[in-house]
C-alpha cells in the first residue's frame, strides 16, 4: 500500500474516476428543476451564440421571465453569467440535448476533486509533512463521494456552484504559487480564476477570507508578502462588482411580500407580515443546524426546503437551542485551537466564511435553505474527518480504516441512488413529496407534475388516481400558503381534466383574485365555465344551470366558437328562437368555412317558423358541404 500511498500522479487519476463514476448514471437525465430558468426555456440561451450579449447584459432570470421587474422577485437580483453563456454554446453546438450538459458537469466536478486535492497537497503539507498524501486522498474522496453534492451535480444548473468553486480553489492553488515561488504569472491567472468564478456565482468572495487566513495561518504572516495576492483577488472583485452594478443597478428591489420569494413571512389570517426578528434569527438559527446533520448524515435528501418545511421557530424550541450550542462549540473550538490545531481550526473557519454568503444572515436568499448551499462549506468538513483519519497510530489503522471506508462506500451509494430521483421533473417532485408534507413549493411542484403527466393520459382510474392525489397535493400547498395562486391554477386545470368543471372555474377565480392580471387563469376560467354549462345540459339536463355558467363563459370570452354554438342550442330548447339565431350567426361569422354552422342557424330559423330564410342557410350549408343537411333530413 505505501507506493499507492505516496503516489500523488495515481490519487488524481483515482479521485477523477470515482467522481465520475459516482455520477455515471445521471447522462441518460432529462432537464430537470431550475434548468428551465438558465437553458431550454431562456430566450438567450436558446438564440446560441447570439444570445450571449443578452446573457451579459442582462439579469440571470431576464432571459426567462422576459420582461423587467420580474428577474427581481427575490431581492439583490442575480448575475451569474458564466455559466449561462456555456449553456448557449452548448445549445448552438448540439442544440436541445440534456446529455450534454449532464457529461460536462460530471466532467468539471471531477476537475474539480482533482483541484482540492491539488490544494490540500499545497496548503497542508508545511503542517502535515509526509501524512499530506493520505490525508489529500481521504478529503476528496470524502468531497467526490458526499451526497449532499448531488443536487449540484445531477441538476445541470447547479454548475454555477462547480464553477465558482473552480475559480476560487484554482485562484488559491495559484496564490499559494506565487507566495512559495514569488512569479507573477501565478498572481495573474489567480485573478482570472477568482474573476471568473465570481461570474459564475457570487459565492466565490467567500474566499477573500478563506485564501487570506489560509495564508496567515499556512504560509506566512508577512504582510508585505500577503498584500499582493490579496491586492489581486480584490482586484478581481472589484471588476466583477463594477461589472454587476453597471448591469443591475444599484436597486436591489424591496422586499418580496410573496412567501416563496421570502420564507420569513407569517399569514395573520388576512395577509402576510414579517417574522419578528427573534422569530427569524431562531429559524435561521434553526437551520444551520439542519446543516451540521446533513453534512454528518445526509439523510434525507430533499431538493425543496421552502415554507413550510421548516417551520416558524422560537429560542425556546429544542431543535434551536442544540442548533446554537452546536455551532458555538464548533466557534469555540475553533478559536481555542487556532495556534495549537491549526488544520482543525481553519477547517471550521472555511465552514462559517463559506456559508456565512448563503445564511440568510448577510442578506436574504429567498428560501431557508438548500442542500446546494453546502457544496462549498463541506470541503471544511471533509477536511476535518480526513485529519482525524491520520491521527490514529499504525496499529489502529486497519480498524480506523474499515470504518471510513465503510462511511465511504455508505455515502457512494447514497450519491448513486439519490441520482436517479434527479431523473426528471415529475421523478424527483413526485419521490420528494413523500418525504415532507409542509413545502408548499414541493406540493405545488408534486401537484402539477402529476396533474400534466395525468393529462396525456387516456380516461381511466390510474388517469383519475394521478388527479385525485395532485388536487391533495395542492390543496395541502393552499392550506400552507393561502395566496399560492399557482397552486389554485394547477388544482383549477386538475379539477378541469376530471371533469369537474365548476370547481375548477371556482379555483381558477381564486386564483384571479389574487392577481386580477394572472394570464393561465383568465385563458382557463371561460373554458371551465363552457364545459360546467355542456355538462349541466348534456349530462344533468339542468338548462337554467348550464344556461347560467354559459352567460358567464360567454362574457370573458365573447370571440369562443364553442360557447356561442352551445348558447345557441341552450336557447333553442327554451323556445328563445331570437337569442338561438343570435348565438349560432356568431359561430358563422367566427368561422365561416364550417358547413354545420350554417345548418344550425337554418334549423334555428325553421323552428323560428321562418322557412324562407331557414331554406337560405341551407343552401350556403350545401355549398360548402353537399353532405351537409344528410343528418338534418334523416
Amino acid at each position: 500500500m505505501k507506493p499507492f500511498l505516496s503516489n500523488i500522479k495515481l490519487h488524481s487519476i483515482v479521485i477523477f474516476a470515482v467522481s465520475f463514476l459516482l455520477y455515471a448514471n445521471t447522462l441518460g437525465h432529462e432537464y430537470t428543476q431550475d434548468d428551465a430558468i438558465v437553458i431550454y426555456d431562456n430566450m438567450y440561451t436558446q438564440q446560441g451564440l447570439q444570445g450571449i450579449p443578452g446573457l451579459l447584459t442582462k439579469d440571470t432570470f431576464f432571459g426567462f421571465f422576459k420582461k423587467e421587474g420580474k428577474a427581481k422577485l427575490v431581492s439583490g437580483g442575480r448575475y451569474r453569467p458564466l455559466t449561462p453563456v456555456m449553456f448557449a454554446v452548448e445549445w448552438q453546438l448540439f442544440g436541445k440535448k440534456p446529455w450534454v450538459g449532464h457529461l460536462l458537469n460530471v466532467l468539471f466536478f471531477g476537475l474539480l476533486c482533482m483541484m482540492i486535492y491539488s490544494l490540500n497537497h499545497a496548503l497542508f503539507k508545511p503542517i502535515l509533512n509526509d501524512k499530506t498524501a493520505v490525508f489529500s486522498l481521504v478529503a476528496a474522496l470524502l468531497f467526490a463521494a458526499h451526497p449532499i453534492h448531488t443536487e449540484v451535480v445531477a441538476n445541470i444548473k447547479g454548475r454555477d456552484e462547480i464553477m465558482s468553486m473552480i475559480g476560487a480553489v484554482g485562484a488559491f492553488i495559484f496564490v499559494l504559487k506565487y507566495i512559495d515561488k514569488v512569479k507573477m504569472s501565478s498572481l495573474l491567472i489567480a485573478f482570472v480564476l477568482f474573476f471568473l468564478g465570481l461570474m459564475s456565482k457570487e459565492n466565490t468572495i467567500t474566499y477573500l477570507a478563506v485564501i487570506g487566513l489560509g495564508v496567515w495561518m499556512f504560509r506566512t504572516k508577512n504582510r508585505g508578502k500577503l498584500l499582493m495576492p490579496m491586492m489581486a483577488l480584490l482586484g478581481a472583485t472589484a471588476v466583477f462588482l463594477l461589472i454587476r452594478t453597471s448591469v443591475l443597478g444599484f436597486d436591489f428591489g424591496a422586499t418580496s411580500t410573496e412567501l416563496m420569494n421570502n420564507p420569513y413571512l407569517k399569514w395573520n389570517g388576512n395577509k402576510y407580515i414579517p417574522f419578528s426578528g427573534a422569530e427569524k434569527m431562531a429559524t435561521i438559527a434553526f437551520t444551520l443546524g439542519i446543516y451540521l446533520k446533513l453534512l454528518v448524515l445526509p439523510h434525507p435528501l430533499i431538493h425543496d426546503y421552502y415554507p413550510r418545511h421548516i417551520d416558524i421557530m422560537s429560542f425556546g424550541d429544542l431543535g434551536v437551542i442544540l442548533s446554537i450550542l452546536a455551532n458555538v462549540v464548533l466557534l469555540v473550538i475553533a478559536i481555542y485551537y487556532f495556534k495549537k490545531k491549526r488544520l482543525i481550526s481553519y477547517s471550521i473557519f472555511y465552514y462559517f466564511f463559506c456559508l456565512s454568503i448563503v445564511s440568510n444572515i448577510v442578506f436574504p436568499i429567498g428560501t431557508n435553505m438548500s442542500e446546494r448551499f453546502l457544496f462549498m462549506p463541506s470541503l471544511g468538513f471533509c477536511w476535518i474527518i480526513a485529519w482525524l483519519f491520520i491521527q490514529f497510530s499504525p496499529k489502529k489503522q486497519a480498524i480506523v480504516s474499515a470504518i471510513l471506508g465503510f462511511f465511504l462506500g455508505f455515502y457512494s451509494f447514497k450519491t448513486v441512488v439519490r441520482n436517479f430521483d434527479w431523473k426528471n421533473d415529475y421523478t424527483l417532485f413526485t419521490t420528494d413529496v413523500k418525504k415532507t408534507t409542509r413545502s408548499a413549493k414541493l406540493l405545488n411542484a408534486a401537484g402539477g407534475a402529476l396533474s400534466t403527466e395525468a393529462s396525456k393520459m387516456d380516461k381511466g382510474a390510474k388517469r383519475t388516481k394521478m388527479l385525485k392525489e395532485a388536487i391533495e397535493h395542492l390543496t395541502k400547498a393552499t392550506e400552507i400558503h393561502p395566496t399560492y395562486k399557482n397552486a389554485f391554477l394547477l388544482r383549477a386545470n386538475s379539477q378541469y381534466w376530471l371533469g369537474n368543471y365548476p370547481e375548477a372555474a371556482l379555483d381558477y377565480e381564486k386564483a384571479l383574485q389574487i392577481d386580477p392580471g394572472y394570464q393561465a387563469a383568465m385563458d382557463n376560467l371561460p373554458l371551465a365555465l363552457r364545459d360546467a354549462g355542456r355538462h349541466f345540459g348534456e349530462v344533468e339536463k339542468d338548462y337554467q344551470k348550464a344556461l347560467n355558467y354559459l352567460k358567464q363563459a360567454i362574457t370573458l370570452n365573447p370571440e369562443d366558437a364553442e360557447t356561442n354554438r352551445l348558447l345557441g342550442i341552450s336557447y333553442g330548447l327554451r323556445q328563445d328562437h331570437s337569442n338561438a339565431i343570435k348565438y349560432f350567426k356568431k359561430v358563422v361569422d367566427l368561422d365561416p368555412k364550417i358547413a354545420q354552422s350554417y345548418v344550425n342557424v337554418g334549423i334555428a330559423y325553421r323552428n323560428a317558423g321562418d322557412n324562407a330564410t331557414s331554406d337560405e342557410w341551407f343552401a350556403k350549408a350545401t355549398a360548402i358541404d353537399p353532405n351537409a343537411l344528410k343528418q338534418f333530413s334523416q
